[in-house]
C-alpha cells in the first residue's frame, strides 16, 4: 500500500473543472488531474432525484495533501456540497509513483 490517493470530484462546467484542476496542480495539492467531460450524474438533492451533466475530476495526490486539497475544493467550488472522496492507490508503476511524489514536493517535478 502506498500513501498515494485518487480523489474523485465533479464540477458543473468545463471552465470550473479546468480552473480547479489547474489550481490543485499549481498548489502542489495534486500531481495530475484528469478531467473527464460530460458524465451523467443522478443524485438525491433536497428529497428530489436530480440528473445533470458534470465534469469528473480524477485527482492524483497523497494522503498528507488531503486536508489542503479539501480546503481548496471547498473554497473554489461552485457546489454547496462538492464531492471529494479519496480512494487508496494500493500499488503502481514505480517510476510513475516516483514522478507523482516529485510532482507534489519538488519544483523540478
Amino acid at each position: 500500500m502506498t500513501d498515494k490517493i485518487i480523489v474523485l470530484s465533479t464540477c458543473a462546467s468545463d471552465e470550473e473543472a479546468e480552473r480547479l484542476a489547474r489550481s490543485l496542480v499549481e498548489q502542489r495539492l495534486a500531481a495530475c488531474v484528469n478531467v473527464v467531460p460530460r458524465v451523467r450524474s443522478f443524485y438525491r438533492w433536497k428529497g428530489v432525484i436530480e440528473a445533470g451533466d458534470e465534469w469528473l475530476l480524477i485527482i492524483k495526490s497523497s494522503r498528507d495533501r488531503m486536508a489542503g486539497l479539501l480546503a481548496c475544493i471547498e473554497k473554489e467550488h461552485s457546489y454547496k456540497v462538492p464531492e471529494a472522496i479519496a480512494l487508496p492507490l494500493i500499488d503502481g508503476a514505480p517510476k510513475y509513483l516516483e514522478w507523482l511524489e516529485h510532482s507534489l514536493t519538488e519544483e523540478s517535478g
